[in-house]
């Protein structure tokens, strides 16, 4: 295998993780933020304190759920091996197309390395699933456009 393509994947790989942890990071301080606003708020009324109190939790734990969610993610994007050559379309794999390239991990959407881009996309979503299990010089066709697969790796 080409180094400059493992070079590729290894830096795909750590951009994902870079965009994944800037995610989690937001998410933890959203929830402590929510929960520090719980905590803090001593109202006059007691009813109203109480009904702040509970969106706060609320809120407390929908960021709890999201990073829950982004550590799950997280763990997926750890187990993508970017020293392996894959010669068809499988998690870790970056695909080549003549309309657009993907790099087959979890869904971030647009990356860009050395000002090409490429769509993290996860092995769940619609457009892998035209392509899966597919190699180089392989077609599919998504939402009525018909993909070349020109590299895979």
């Amino acid at each position: 295998m080409l180094t400059q393509e493992l070079e590729l994947k290894k830096r795909l790989l750590q951009e994902s993780s870079k965009l994944l942890n800037v995610q989690i990071q937001a998410a933890k301080e959203a929830m402590d933020d929510a929960q520090e606003s719980a905590n803090e708020h001593q109202g006059a009324m007691e009813d109203r304190f109480e009904s702040f109190r509970e969106a706060c939790q609320i809120q407390r734990d929908m960021y709890a759920r999201q990073l829950d969610e982004l550590i799950t993610t997280m763990s997926l994007l750890k187990r993508i091996n970017a020293t392996k050559q894959n010669s068809d379309i499988t998690l870790g794999a970056v695909v080549m197309t003549d309309l657009q390239n993907y790099f087959i991990g979890v869904s971030l959407g647009e990356l860009k390395i050395d000002g090409e881009s490429f769509f993290a996309i996860s092995g769940m979503s619609p457009i892998y699933k035209a392509m899966a299990g597919k190699t180089s010089g392989d077609t599919f066709v998504f939402r009525d456009k018909e993909y070349r697969i020109t590299q895979v790796f």
